[in-house]
C-alpha cells in the first residue's frame, strides 16, 4: 500500500489532462503577439511618434488664432490751459471692443524646420523598430518557455519512468523477502529508493507547473492557471544553421544595430538644426478683425474700424553669448559618440554571435555523444536488471545501473534544449526570429 499511495496522488493530480486545449508554438506567440500587455504598450507608444510625424508639429505650417476682447475706463478730466483757465469734467466712460484673426507664419528658419520634421519621420521609425525590437524578444521569451515546457514534460516522463523501475526493483526485492532469500536491510533500501523517485517526480509536477503558468503569463491569458496542452512532446533539433549567412543577416537585419542607425542620423540633424540658427529667419503676421471705441468726450462719439493688416519681419541674431558655437560643437559631439556606440554594439553582437555559435556547435556534439551514451546505458540497465532477478546483481549495483540510465536521459534532453536556446538567440541576433510566426514548428 505504501508504495501504491503515491502513484495514486500523481494520476489524481493529472486526471484532467483530457480537458485541456493544445498550443502549438505558432499558437502561442500568435496568441501573446495579440494579447501580451508589454507589447500594446509599445505599440501604443510607436503610434505616438507616428502621431507626432507631422508638418504641423515640425513648424511647417502656420497658426491662426482669434481673440475678443471689451475693456473700458472711467475718470475725471482737468486740463489747465496755457492762458490760465482750466477745464473740467467728471464722470467720463469710455470703451472699446476688439474681435478679430491672428495668423503667424514661420516663412524660413535656416533649414530648422526641414531638419525637425526628418527627425519626426526618425523617431516613427525609430518607434517601428523598437516595436520590432520588442516582439523579437517577446517571440524568444516565448520560444523558449515552450521548449522548457517541453523539456520539464520529458523530464516528468523520465522521472515516471524511474518510479516505475523502482516499484520493479522493490516488487522483486518483496518477493524475495517473503521467501527468504532477501534480507530485510535490502527490502528497506528498495523502499527508500522508491520514496526518494516519488519525491522528486512530485517535485517536477511544481516546476512544470511553473513553467506552464509562465507561458500562460506571457500570453496574458485571462485565466493564468488554465491547464493548457502544448502539441510538441520532444525537441525538434535544428542542426543545418549556417554560421557566415547568419552573420550577414545580423549585420544588415539586427534590430538594435539597424536602431543605432537611426540615432545616429538623429544626432545628425540636430546639427543641422543647430546650423540653422547661423541663418536669418523671415516671419509673416497678417490679421484681420474689428475694433470699436466708445468715446466719452470729445466730438466724435463712436469710432468703428474693420480691416486687414500684414507685416514681414525679417531678423538675424548677431550675437547670443557664444552659445550657437557651444551647441554646435556639441551637436558633433554627439553624432561622434553615435557612431562610437553603433561600432561598439556590433563588437558586441559580433562577440555575441561567436560564442552562441560555439555553444551551438558545442552542444550538437554533445548531443550526439549523449544520444550514444543513452543507447549504452539502456543495454547495460537491462542487462542489470536480468541479472537482479536472477539474483545475481546487488541492489545497489541495480541502482547505479537506474541512476546512469536516468542521468544519460537528462544529459540528452539538456543538450536538445541548449541547442535550441541557441538557435532561438542565433536567430534573433540575425533578425530571422520572426519565422517562428509564419513556419508552423
Amino acid at each position: 500500500m505504501k508504495r501504491i499511495f503515491p502513484i495514486m496522488m500523481l494520476a489524481a493530480l493529472h486526471a484532467g489532462l483530457s480537458a485541456q486545449e493544445v498550443f502549438s508554438l505558432k499558437q502561442c506567440i500568435e496568441t501573446g503577439l495579440e494579447r501580451n500587455y508589454s507589447l500594446r504598450i509599445v505599440r501604443n507608444e510607436e503610434q505616438t511618434a507616428a502621431n507626432n510625424a507631422t508638418p504641423g508639429n515640425a513648424g511647417y505650417l502656420p497658426t491662426l488664432d482669434m481673440n475678443a476682447s471689451l475693456g473700458g475706463n472711467s475718470y475725471n478730466y482737468n486740463n489747465r490751459l496755457t492762458n490760465g483757465a482750466t477745464e473740467k469734467s467728471t464722470g467720463i466712460h469710455s470703451e472699446t471692443a476688439n474681435v478679430g484673426l491672428n495668423l503667424n507664419w514661420t516663412l524660413f528658419d535656416g533649414f530648422g524646420m526641414q531638419a525637425e520634421y526628418a527627425g519626426l519621420k526618425e523617431l516613427q521609425r525609430l518607434g517601428e523598430l523598437n516595436t520590432r525590437i520588442a516582439i523579437e524578444d517577446f517571440i524568444a521569451n516565448i520560444a523558449g518557455e515552450y521548449y522548457n515546457l517541453v523539456r520539464q514534460i520529458i523530464r516528468l516522463k523520465n522521472l515516471r519512468y524511474a518510479v516505475s523501475l523502482s516499484r520493479e526493483r522493490l516488487r522483486i526485492v518483496e518477493e524475495r523477502y517473503l521467501i527468504g532469500s532477501a534480507s530485510r536491510m535490502n527490502m528497506n533500501q528498495a523502499q527508500v529508493d522508491f520514496n526518494a523517485d516519488s519525491s522528486r517526480l512530485f517535485t517536477q509536477f511544481e516546476t512544470l507547473h511553473a513553467s506552464r503558468i509562465r507561458l500562460n503569463e506571457l500570453m496574458a491569458l485571462d485565466e493564468i492557471n488554465r491547464r493548457i496542452r502544448i502539441r510538441d512532446s520532444v525537441i525538434d533539433v535544428n542542426t543545418l544553421l549556417d554560421e557566415k549567412m547568419l552573420w550577414n543577416n545580423t549585420l544588415t537585419n539586427n534590430a538594435t544595430l539597424l536602431a543605432a542607425e537611426r540615432n545616429r542620423t538623429l544626432s545628425e540633424l540636430d546639427y543641422r538644426k543647430a546650423r540653422s540658427r547661423n541663418y536669418p529667419y523671415v516671419r509673416l503676421n497678417a490679421g484681420y478683425g474689428y475694433t470699436a471705441d466708445w468715446m466719452g468726450t470729445g466730438a466724435t462719439d463712436l469710432q468703428r474700424r474693420l480691416g486687414f493688416n500684414c507685416g514681414l519681419t525679417v531678423g538675424f541674431s548677431l550675437f547670443d553669448g557664444m552659445n550657437r558655437r557651444r551647441e554646435q560643437r556639441n551637436a558633433r559631439l554627439k553624432i561622434n559618440n553615435s557612431e562610437l556606440r553603433r561600432q561598439e554594439l556590433e563588437l558586441s553582437l559580433k562577440a555575441d554571435h561567436s560564442n552562441l555559435w560555439m555553444a551551438y556547435r558545442n552542444n550538437i556534439e554533445l548531443w550526439e555523444f549523449e544520444k550514444e551514451n543513452l543507447g549504452v546505458a539502456q543495454q547495460h540497465y537491462a542487462i542489470a536488471l536480468e541479472r537482479y532477478r536472477l539474483g545475481d546483481l546487488a541492489g545497489i549495483e541495480l541502482r547505479e545501473a537506474q541512476n546512469n540510465l536516468l542521468e544519460a536521459e537528462e544529459r540528452r534532453s539538456i543538450a536538445e534544449y541548449n541547442i535550441k536556446l541557441c538557435e532561438i538567440s542565433l536567430l534573433q541576433l540575425s533578425g530571422e526570429i520572426l519565422k517562428y510566426v509564419y513556419v508552423e514548428q
